[in-house]
């Protein structure tokens, strides 16, 4: 899963936000990646809508599936795949009851306690869970949860959990062993050319299927 940063996309790239964020999601569909999150929350509605109906657009040829970060509403407007909510975010089951058929519901968790909760609901299709390691989208002095407290909560749901915080091609066989499913990540696809790119998802996809 590659998770959108348009303002970090952007200072990598020296252009635009939201064209940078396009041709970064063009990239990153293009090095293997097969869900989007548009976490972009400082867009206003019209933005964020006309923003992930492009993403959809341009994702639909290769099969990757593109999800807004909290908005039902946008998700469904701009005919995405669904929706990912944060921890703090709406009750899923909530969600599943005005979602169409078909429509996903991710959550991120950052607990074991969390994550069965989640679980429980009924609702969710697929769990995030992080930080994992350090990473530079979490400010100084956060503390990540480690590879111990992924694999615990791999253990203890039948969902499928993404990893996120940290994640590069080098880890990626630790959290594999770990009991995820995937990964997530922001700077994965940020600042590289498409050849370190490739090279990294092709590693990645490598890892997991190699477990």
């Amino acid at each position: 899963m590659m998770v959108t940063d348009r303002r970090r996309v952007a200072r990598a790239a020296g252009a635009s936000e939201i064209d940078a964020l396009v041709r970064a999601v063009a990239r990153g569909v293009n090095a293997g990646a097969t869900m989007i999150q548009v976490r972009e929350r400082a867009l206003d509605d019209s933005e964020l809508l006309d923003l992930t109906a492009r993403l959809v657009r341009q994702s639909a040829p290769s099969g990757a599936r593109v999800v807004v970060n909290d908005r039902v509403d946008v998700a469904i407007a701009a005919a995405a795949a669904g929706v990912h909510l944060p921890a703090s975010g709406a009750p899923p089951e909530r969600v599943r009851a005005v979602a169409p058929p078909g429509f996903l519901i991710g959550r991120s968790v950052h607990s074991e306690a969390e994550a069965r909760a989640a679980e429980q609901t009924g609702a969710c299709d697929y769990l995030v869970f992080g930080s994992v390691y350090p990473t530079a989208s979490k400010p100084p002095g956060h503390e990540p949860a480690g590879i111990d407290a992924l694999a615990r909560v791999c253990r203890m749901v039948r969902l499928p959990v993404l990893a996120i915080g940290g994640i590069d091609a080098r880890r990626a066989r630790e959290v594999a062993r770990a009991g995820a499913a995937g990964v997530a990540a922001i700077g994965l696809f940020v600042g590289h050319d498409d050849d370190v790119l490739n090279a990294a998802v092709r590693e990645i996809a490598h890892a997991f299927a190699s477990e």
